[in-house]
């Protein structure tokens, strides 16, 4: 193998693994939103555990089966790990044996989407409506009533049980 095609294999490599985590977000679809809150990189450093840095604010994507939340049955609230903002209830998750967290659908006024183009595919990313938190994305083969799946990645997420 040459020289030249070792290098290419290997950036390439290193890009798809970089895409997998989600390096480097393109802020630029979180920019057709405006929210409220804006906190400067340093500071959502000091908020957030490093885990919730890069799925938060750089659009990563922690392993299946990794989160806790994904395991949640208790009634409640599952929070931005962000700011707080509720965004869904636990009467909408679902078991989807995808390894995430799923709900059928959000509280109102909870989340917004964009288009997400990164690992070579168009899918809805979904972001907190508060913060612009990368939360996870929202996909067509959801049960009824809604027929949506929001796959949510368990570290973007708090959970307040009901009581």
């Amino acid at each position: 193998m040459t020289d030249t095609r070792r290098t290419f294999l290997a950036v390439a490599g290193l890009g798809g693994v970089a895409a997998w985590l989600g390096w480097p977000r393109d802020d630029a679809q979180a920019q057709s939103h405006r929210f409220d809150v804006n906190l400067s990189e340093a500071e959502w450093r000091r908020r957030l555990t490093p885990q919730e840095f890069r799925i938060l604010r750089q659009g990563g994507t922690e392993p299946a089966f990794t989160s806790p939340l994904n395991n949640e049955k208790r009634a409640g609230t599952f929070l931005c790990a962000g700011c707080d903002l509720p965004l869904f209830s636990s009467q909408t998750k679902f078991e989807s044996g995808t390894g995430w967290p799923s709900f059928y659908r959000p509280l109102d006024n909870a989340v917004v989407t964009e288009r997400d183009r990164s690992l070579g595919m168009v899918r809805t990313e979904v972001l907190c409506r508060r913060c612009g938190g990368h939360l996870g994305h929202v996909f067509d083969d959801g049960p009824p009533p809604t027929g949506k799946r929001y796959c949510m990645n368990g570290a973007a997420l708090d959970f307040r049980p009901r009581g």
